[in-house]
């Protein structure tokens, strides 16, 4: 055999060896480091088992016919195939509805969290902490308010505090069924949803605030700043990166798996003709109405890839050389 036919094997070898070092080199730095593996441990144990995990089983499903009782069935992509060919409700109610919401509730949400978080960052110290809590209280108060204030607020009857003031105002002659209505439900729902985005995110943008060098405004306004619009744009947001990343990320998550609202909010699990219906709704009526557990691992599978995609936008805005 000539030295040209040996030659095709030689590059496997290499990639072989090369292999061979990387785990070997891997290997001795979990003995270097076993202190901190150790404590480390009760994390990577715990994120294993209630995150990789469901994860793999989820992506798994997906590919199989399961309703919770009889054995797993082996079907391929057809779960998916039904999800953008036959699935009449995901293409026409909850995927629009989904991106409908995101768009406004998502951005929407973000500005206004920023916003109010600069403005009280400007208030005298003695007096940020009121406000905090009154912004963040209602992201606190979840399921509760829901139900004692806004379903209070948009009763389809004449003492619902929207209707009662509409009818005396004389805008409207009749009550209307806010969250019955298709034509309203799903106002009503970004409304709400926008009303409780002061949550986690929101506190790391007015932590983020509180760190900015204040030299960097001095700094600025000598080479040439001029208002506090500038500042901000110039200054604040490029200094408080990693704040607004993470108010980012939590932003995604908190939008894409919004569906409680809309059953808060109407006492229902489906929603009047799918007007409220999000793919997190499409999820709980095949996983815990119908049962089919494969086909609802498919669509929460296609969700995960959507938020994928959502947080490397985030990343990409507000992420690091080094994080891309």
């Amino acid at each position: 055999m000539t030295n040209t036919e040996l030659s095709p094997a030689l590059p496997k070898v290499g990639r072989k060896s090369n292999l061979g070092k990387k785990l070997l080199q891997f290997v001795r730095e979990i003995k270097r480091d076993t202190f901190c593996y150790l404590f480390l441990a009760p994390f990577l144990i715990c994120f294993s088992i209630f995150i990789v995990v469901p994860v793999i089983m989820a992506a798994t499903l997906g590919f199989t016919s399961y309703d919770g009782f009889s054995s797993l069935r082996f079907i391929g992509f057809d779960n998916y195939l039904m999800l953008f060919t036959q699935d009449i409700v995901f293409l026409t109610k909850a995927l629009p509805n989904t991106f409908k919401f995101a768009l406004i509730v998502g951005p929407g949400g973000y500005v206004l969290a920023f916003l109010f978080a600069w403005l009280i960052h400007q208030l005298p110290v003695r007096v940020r902490d009121y406000y905090t809590l009154a912004f963040y209280a209602p992201s606190m108060a979840g399921a509760v308010a829901l139900s004692v204030v806004w379903i209070a607020a948009f009763s389809g009857d004449r003492v619902g505090y929207v209707n009662n003031f509409l009818l005396k105002m004389g805008l409207i002659d009749n009550p209307i069924i806010w969250l019955q209505n298709p034509d309203y439900l799903m106002k009503v729902m970004i409304l709400v949803s926008l009303w409780i985005s002061f949550s986690v995110g929101f506190l790391a943008m007015l932590a983020g605030l509180q760190t900015v060098n204040r030299e960097l405004y001095e700094a600025g306004r000598i080479d040439g700043i001029s208002n506090r619009l500038q500042e901000v744009f110039y200054i604040t947001l490029p200094s408080m990166k990693p704040q607004m990343l993470f108010s980012a990320v939590m932003t995604i998550v908190t939008t894409l798996k919004a569906g409680s609202i809309s059953t808060q909010l109407t006492g229902l699990p489906v929603t009047p003709q799918y007007a409220g219906h999000l793919v997190i709704n499409h999820i709980d009526d095949y996983a815990f109405i119908r049962f089919e557990l494969g086909y609802a691992s498919a669509i929460s599978v296609m969700l995960l890839i959507v938020s994928y995609f959502a947080m490397r936008f985030a990343y990409r805005l507000f992420g690091s050389k080094e994080e891309l």
